[in-house]
């Protein structure tokens, strides 16, 4: 089943909402004068939600496993030094743990990368 079936996410538009919320968030914090480090991670979680928000949603675990990655990476950002990005940073993260809860999956999941920890 793909993300283009209407029977593919349980509250499919709003999943695509969310994740669209979250890319467009992710995308503000790049004006912003933030950290380097917390820029570098802030990045690269804006690339992945960004595949995801273009086009239709691939199937539910594929997802899941995006915005797992994409969970992981926020959870590398602190304080960004600007509150303004710091606000754009709060709303992706509750953008992100409801489309997980869309998914049934409060909690992510772990990057393939991880598996070897």
């Amino acid at each position: 089943m793909t993300g283009s079936d209407p029977e593919s996410h349980r509250g499919g538009d709003d999943l695509d909402r969310l994740v669209t919320t979250l890319h467009d968030r992710l995308a503000a914090t790049a004006t912003r004068p933030v950290r380097e480090a917390a820029s570098r991670w802030l990045g690269e979680a804006e690339a992945v939600a960004g595949d995801l928000a273009v086009g239709p949603l691939p199937d539910d675990d594929v997802v899941r496993r995006r915005l797992g990655h994409v969970e992981h990476l926020l959870s590398n950002v602190g304080e960004t030094e600007d509150e303004a990005a710091d606000e754009h940073v709060a709303s992706a993260r509750a953008a992100l743990a409801d489309a997980l809860a869309t998914l049934g999956d409060g909690g992510g999941e772990r990057d393939e990368r991880d598996e070897s920890e």
